[in-house]
């Protein structure tokens, strides 16, 4: 045989290799480059205290509303208490303002009352003065008493415009007094941790004694109901892909078994950064001394799982996908 006959049967057979890797690759996509994950939700109390009770054990299962962890509530009934007690004094001190303010008012009408008289008083002595009827003296007394009048009736003026100031500020308290109550009812019922999920209680080391601290995570729940595959695949094969294409599933963990899943999502980009990046996912291209194409995480679900089923978080798969 030739030698330019040898080279153009592995051409060939290169070109059927290929060809036939295409074929296959548009039907079939396999990855070994998979793990189940689910949410792992974190506790954390809103409010800082002493833990004085645990109610749940490593790996337990729980459901949305158990009770988990409870902080000394002493301190904070004790502050509802005293915050009970000055929304009770700010209630007393309004009333008390609307009777001053009432009284203030009476004053005001008996005070116009008199500066009216006193005025229809010094009218009339006033032309009795000018025929001469009344002495000058008596006019001058009028005049007084007008004077008197005018300013007692400005005088119970000012008082209830004090008295309503003094009530504005007053309920202004007893709104921040309400407020403040309001406060420390809301942590003292944060004192009870309870589960926001379904889901298994996972690392626990959690012990009666330690401080909780505000918004620092105390028990971590893997979420029963977020189930799903991460599958990393090269960007060659993710041109096919779209949600909804079936797939089937192979669990390290329940090996010899396959599960039939189907593609929730397609990522629309990774991170070439390996740093630790919140918003984009870093998929490493190689696996130990051999260069991999980028990859991209698609997510899958499981279709009618099994009820036996348990799922581990983190734990390896592998995925093929008939796209």
């Amino acid at each position: 045989m030739t030698r330019g006959r040898r080279i153009g049967i592995a051409v060939a057979l290169i070109i059927v290799a290929f060809a036939l890797y295409e074929v296959t690759t548009s039907f079939l996509a396999y990855t070994a480059d998979a793990y189940v994950q689910s949410d792992l939700v974190a506790v954390a109390p809103q409010i800082t205290g002493r833990v004085v009770a645990v109610h749940v054990t490593d790996n337990q299962n729980v459901v949305r509303g158990d009770l988990l962890v409870s902080i000394d509530p002493v301190p904070f009934q004790l502050t509802v208490d005293q915050r009970r007690a000055e929304v009770d004094e700010t209630r007393a001190q309004v009333a008390a303002d609307q009777h001053v303010i009432a009284s203030a008012q009476d004053v005001l009408a008996s005070a116009t009352s008199a500066a009216t008289y006193a005025r229809e008083t010094q009218t009339r002595l006033a032309s009795l003065n000018r025929a001469q009827d009344v002495s000058r003296a008596d006019l001058d007394q009028a005049n007084d008493d007008l004077r008197r009048a005018d300013a007692a009736r400005d005088a119970a003026r000012q008082a209830i415009a004090t008295a309503q100031s003094t009530a504005v500020m007053h309920q202004a308290a007893h709104m921040r007094a309400t407020a403040e109550l309001a406060t420390a009812e809301w942590q003292l019922a944060r004192t009870r941790l309870t589960s926001p999920a379904d889901g298994t209680v996972t690392s626990l080391t959690l012990r009666v004694g330690d401080t909780a601290q505000i918004d620092v995570p105390l028990i971590g729940i893997v979420d029963a109901h977020a189930w799903r595959l991460i599958a990393n695949y090269k960007e060659s094969y993710i041109r096919g892909f779209k949600p909804g294409d079936a797939a089937w599933i192979w669990l390290d963990s329940q090996p010899w078994r396959l599960h039939r899943a189907k593609i929730a999502g397609i990522a629309r980009g990774i991170s070439r950064n390996p740093e630790p990046n919140r918003l984009l996912d870093y998929v490493a291209p190689t696996t130990d001394w051999i260069r991999l194409q980028r990859r991209f995480p698609v997510t899958l679900t499981l279709v009618d799982p099994p009820a036996s089923l348990n799922l581990y978080m983190g734990a390896d798969a592998r995925v093929l996908v008939l796209p």
